[in-house]
């Protein structure tokens, strides 16, 4: 096993371009990391990498390997799949990707559960809102608020999410209440806006009489983390563009309120992703079935309790 655990090293490095990384991604030291490469240069009796101070890339042999490498780990995942699946005893390490808010208010809190009921599977759980990549991150389910770009994932729709835009009493004492879309941009609202290197979506698409339309806004607050957002609009900081389960509390207490509601947002389509290969796996289908059909009761239960 242990000539497995050095391919799989190597095809995490190439993936990733960093021994660091790669020990991260397989919770091991970066000494570990780069003793597994040694192992395996020696195995093959040629160098896989070339290392500087500075950068390591991959040799014309640690091309040529990679390729033979990542088809070896997949035949032993479909088997070890196949054998897991006969035996109806799930077991192994499954890695998630989510967005915050998903994740800390529907994926996390259910974790626990799935753990108790599935015992000899281990969750490791990334958040963020920032877009994963996730082949080339080794994500087994990635779970994702909005559109999709063309891909070659295996999509499933968990459930779709309304939206609506939102504010402090505060706030609306102070700026007035603007009635659409038109009004935030007329009257320069003040609005929070989820933004990080490289996102796509600069302005908020509303709903109008004629259709869907896009909103060039702006605010002096921004942030890469959709719950700050939250945080600045109960501060009377300005009008967020939220899912409606994530503030649905708030709006029940008066902390926030709509706005612009004569140009609602659309609802977004909360999926999960998942390479066709891995979806195969039973622990990956169990914890994909699990979540999906919690999720759909959560979020109920947050917007209607």
């Amino acid at each position: 096993m242990s000539y497995v655990n050095n391919i799989r090293m190597f095809v995490r490095v190439y993936e990733l371009g960093s021994m660091s990384a790669a020990a991260r991604d397989q919770r091991t030291s970066p000494a570990v990391a780069s003793s597994r490469i040694s192992e395996l240069e020696k195995h093959l009796g040629v160098r896989l990498f070339s290392r500087t101070t500075r950068s390591l890339q991959p040799t014309e042999n640690g091309r040529i390997f990679y390729d033979g490498a990542r088809k070896v780990l997949e035949a032993i995942d479909d088997a070890e799949s196949a054998v897991m699946d006969v035996t109806q005893n799930p077991r192994g390490t499954i890695f998630i990707a989510a967005p915050l808010g998903i994740g800390r208010r529907l994926i996390a809190p259910r974790v626990p559960a799935f753990k108790d009921q599935y015992p000899q599977i281990d969750v490791r759980l990334r958040l963020s809102d920032r877009g994963v990549d996730v082949v080339a991150e080794g994500i087994d389910v990635a779970f994702h608020l909005g559109l999709l770009d063309d891909s070659t994932l295996k999509v499933r729709t968990v459930a779709d999410c309304p939206r609506l835009l939102c504010a402090a009493p505060a706030y609306i004492d102070r700026r007035r209440m603007p009635f659409d879309g038109a009004a935030l941009v007329a009257d320069k609202h003040d609005c929070l806006n989820l933004r990080y290197p490289g996102a796509k979506e600069f302005q908020w698409t509303l709903q109008t009489p004629e259709g869907p339309r896009k909103f060039e806004i702006a605010g002096p607050f921004e942030s890469d983390d959709g719950d700050v957002l939250t945080g600045w609009a109960l501060d009377g900081r300005g009008i967020v563009l939220k899912p409606l389960f994530e503030v649905a509390e708030h709006l029940r207490t008066g902390a926030l309120v709509p706005v612009a509601t004569a140009t609602p947002p659309l609802a977004v389509q909360l999926s999960s992703l998942s390479q066709h290969r891995r979806l195969k796996d039973p622990k990956v289908q169990l914890f994909t079935d699990y979540m999906a059909a919690h999720i759909r009761e959560d979020l109920r239960r947050a917007i209607d309790p």
